[in-house]
């Protein structure tokens, strides 16, 4: 037996290390690769998590988060029967037969009577929960359904929407390469708790501690990022326009432009300076509340980087005021000093499976006409959608890995938009805020009892996929996504005629899959209205000769599709077809890099007429014009501090979590408060206070900071999930408006919630 208490077999292979199986997070958009090791009296408890060394992009790197992971797997609230509503509200176990029959019924009678565009879905996979999701295609096919919105819709349509008027398409979305550039900017973003890039805080370490790099954070709050930071903006809530405006206008103030680059690279120079040119730099700096030496020497600064800069905006700004717009300022920063498509700058990535695909034309919802950006309506307008007489109104409501009463803003009137459905269904682990409201809950199989991934791939130069083996047998009772959705379209009778054409490509699939290949492209060919049932097509029919990997069936779909896409950067992967990329990713637990590209990948990828940056966006310049007479927000007295609702602690994270056993600290979730408004108000440390807003009041613990701003609060995101009466902390969107939301994406204010604070009695434990 070694020192550390493990054993050797006979090969002098440790027993301990022996029993390590790769996995990954699930908590952010980043999915770092974890190892687990397994045991309990069942074999089924995570006893121990570390980082997987092996992992391409993570390199053994986790947060506090991930090692508390046993509590998503053995949690409370999971699952193990599909839940039939009755009339008076409680819930009745089915079996798996009848609550498939009874569900494609219910959704084929809506469609039949409405039209399958009366069927909403909302989904299609929670975070690191992807491949489950691409099945939701499908079904949505099976049905007629057209409409869909999902997480993306309340946070980032905003930025798609303006990638695809500055680079041709919102596909063209743009990432940083971290690690190389000489200057990192984050706005509205606190990379050391919500990461957004692997590695976040040895990255935000190393350029802290070197001097030939700098960091510049704008942001309301003192964050972890922003004490590192050599400049940190710390902007009232609500005036990042106004900031980034007078950042902008320093560039062309003193000269600091990219003129030789931008002369090759963009048009729209000359409109964009124009604009920027007569902004009283002093004035928009008082609006915002910061020193103009600091945002001059921030503006100076990126300027000055020859070794690139990276710039990295968040929710911070795409839920609040002047969201769109912010996000197109953002991007003229790092456009106007040359920073596109160069090393350590920003540039236009590969990806597995597209999160954000379109032309980048927008169609309005049937409703409320509300602009639908890359194909999804703004999820602040559903219940507006539903909770009307219009004929078009959604009758039916798929939810899959999601919970909208919870995550959404508006709570109340998300329960009020349920109860009004015609029909509606969950698909998730766990018994929901919005699984209590729907018709019927059909349990998954949890991440890490199913094959898994992550379509977050954006990273460049190297972009890495990694596939998830499940670690465990799902749980009696529980199915994974891929046969639910599989399930579903067999009930709904959709692709009957089209048995032969399924039997024939089993066929194939028994002689290779080169063979299977041949036939799918043939099938495909003659029968196109099987390319939205593509990937239950390679579940039913590819997915047998996988063996335990059936579920990774459209994987290999998209395999190879992403060669036909990137077929050069592919190949500098090492992979010389799709084929040979797919078994790499099935043979590398640990995760495959798939593409490398080279910077002039960038331009290639543009999708503009002339291969050029559209610098001057007529929507965004006039909306910059808007701000030279709009006041900045102004605060109510009735509500007087602005509540950030949602802040990301080390304590928190998304609502998969939903056993609070795994807090160690701030186990309530407290209210943060600054010194100079809890002096105010006579609260301290642990003092009860009600959060009141134009929407809802609650009542939270009191924690008195100096991070933050006098008027400005905050709650965390990831509480107040569970029972009704068993639920701990404040559910933020009690508290929020959907009414307050970008006029242009409809992303909502999450961060800018006018609130009234006072002193309230402690509740009851």
């Amino acid at each position: 037996m070694a020192d550390d208490g493990t054993t050797t077999d006979s090969t002098g292979t440790s027993t301990d290390e022996r029993a390590w199986q790769s996995t990954a997070c699930i908590l952010c958009s980043i999915n770092c690769g974890i190892e687990v090791r397994l045991g309990g009296e069942d074999g089924r408890r995570f006893e121990r998590i570390r980082g997987d060394k092996a992992h391409p992009t993570s390199q053994g790197y986790t947060c506090e988060k991930a090692l508390r992971l046993d509590h998503y797997q053995n949690g409370r609230h999971r699952l193990t029967s599909p839940l039939r509503r009755r009339p008076d509200g409680t819930y009745e176990e089915v079996d798996w037969d009848t609550a498939i029959a009874e569900v494609a019924a219910r959704l084929g009678d809506v469609a039949a009577e409405h039209g399958g565009e009366s069927i909403l879905y909302y989904g299609g996979g929670g975070q690191g929960n992807h491949l489950g999701g691409g099945y939701g295609r499908a079904t949505r096919a099976a049905f007629g359904s057209t409409w869909i919105s999902n997480a993306l819709a309340q946070e980032k349509t905003g930025e798609f929407w303006v990638d695809g008027q500055l680079f041709g398409r919102p596909r063209c979305h743009t990432t940083g390469e971290w690690d190389e550039a000489e200057v990192l900017v984050f706005v509205g973003k606190n990379p050391w708790q919500s990461h957004g890039f692997p590695r976040a805080r040895t990255v935000l370490k190393a350029v802290a501690n070197d001097p030939e790099r700098a960091m510049v954070v704008i942001d309301p709050r003192r964050t972890e990022t922003a004490e590192l930071a050599d400049v940190h903006l710390q902007v009232k809530p609500g005036t990042d326009a106004w900031c980034l405006g007078a950042l902008l206008a320093v560039l062309v103030e003193e000269g600091l432009l990219a003129k030789g680059w931008l002369a090759e690279h963009a048009n729209g120079l000359d409109e964009v300076s124009a604009a920027a040119g007569p902004v009283p730099i002093a004035g928009w700096c008082a609006i915002a509340g910061v020193a103009e030496q600091d945002v001059r020497a921030a503006a100076r600064r990126i300027a000055a980087a020859t070794g690139g800069v990276s710039i990295f905006e968040d929710l911070g700004i795409q839920q609040a005021p002047n969201s769109i717009l912010s996000s197109y300022l953002e991007k003229l920063l790092y456009l106007l000093t040359g920073n596109f498509g160069v090393p350590g700058g920003m540039n236009i990535h590969t990806r597995f499976a597209s999160l954000a695909g379109g032309s980048g034309s927008v169609r309005t919802s049937p409703v409320t006409g509300a602009k639908v950006i890359t194909g999804l309506i703004p999820s602040a307008v559903l219940p507006d959608e539903i909770l009307t007489d219009h004929p078009d109104r959604f009758r039916a409501l798929i939810v899959e890995s999601s919970n909208p009463v919870h995550s959404l803003p508006d709570s109340p009137r998300w329960r009020e938009a349920m109860a009004a459905l015609d029909f509606s269904v969950v698909i998730d682990v766990a018994l929901t805020e919005t699984g209590r409201c729907a018709d019927y809950v059909l349990p998954a199989a949890s991440q890490f009892e199913k094959w898994e991934a992550t379509f977050f791939t954006l990273e460049f130069p190297a972009n890495a996929f990694h596939l998830r083996r499940p670690l465990l047998d799902p749980l009696p009772g529980t199915l994974p996504e891929a046969e639910i959705h599989a399930r579903l379209v067999r009930a709904s009778g959709a692709l009957a005629a089209d048995a032969d054409a399924l039997d024939e490509l089993r066929t194939a699939a028994d002689q290779g899959r080169a063979a299977y290949l041949d036939a799918f492209l043939k099938v495909n060919g003659e029968r196109p209205h099987l390319g939205p049932f593509a990937s239950y097509v390679l579940y039913e029919t590819l997915g047998p000769s996988l063996g335990d990997a059936a579920q990774a069936a459209a994987v290999w779909g998209l395999a190879q599709t992403t060669m036909l896409t990137f077929p050069a950067s592919v190949q500098r992967a090492g992979f010389g077809d799709g084929e040979a990329l797919f078994q790499a990713i099935l043979d590398t637990p640990s995760g495959v890099v798939f593409t490398v590209d080279e910077f002039e990948d960038t331009w290639r990828r543009m999708d503009t007429p002339d291969g050029k940056v559209n610098l001057a966006v007529d929507e965004m310049l006039a909306a910059f014009a808007a701000l030279f007479d709009a006041d900045p927000p102004a605060s109510d007295p009735a509500f007087p501090i602005v509540l950030s609702a949602g802040e990301r602690r080390s304590s928190t994270a998304n609502t998969i979590y939903r056993d609070p056993g795994w807090r160690k600290k701030d186990p309530a979730g407290a209210l943060r408060l600054s010194v100079a408004d809890a002096a105010a108000l006579g609260l301290a440390d642990g003092d009860a206070a009600r959060v009141t807003t134009r929407s809802g009041s609650a009542v939270a613990t009191v924690e008195v900071t100096d991070t933050l701003q006098a008027g400005h609060a905050s709650l965390p995101n990831g509480f107040g999930v569970g029972e009704p009466g068993d639920s701990l902390g404040v559910a933020p969107n009690e508290l929020t408006s959907a009414a307050d939301r970008d006029a242009l994406a409809g992303t909502p204010f999450h961060k800018h919630v006018p609130a009234r604070i006072e002193r309230a009695e402690p509740q009851p434990a």
